[in-house]
């Protein structure tokens, strides 16, 4: 069976991502959730605007 988790490695600037941190410390997030919120927010507005992205 599939993990419905995926690991995915992500580079950044180590000063941005302390600002993150702290940003997402502040809301009660680790930067994990941080990260997925953002993302879900992202791909709400995208088919928001372009209509659901179809995944095989």
């Amino acid at each position: 069976m599939e993990d419905k988790l995926l690991r995915y490695t992500l580079r950044v600037d180590r000063v941005l991502f302390k600002k993150f941190r702290y940003i997402a410390e502040a809301e009660g997030r680790s930067a994990n959730r941080e990260i997925e919120q953002y993302l879900k927010k992202r791909v709400a507005l995208y088919e928001e605007k372009n209509g659901e992205i179809p995944l095989d």
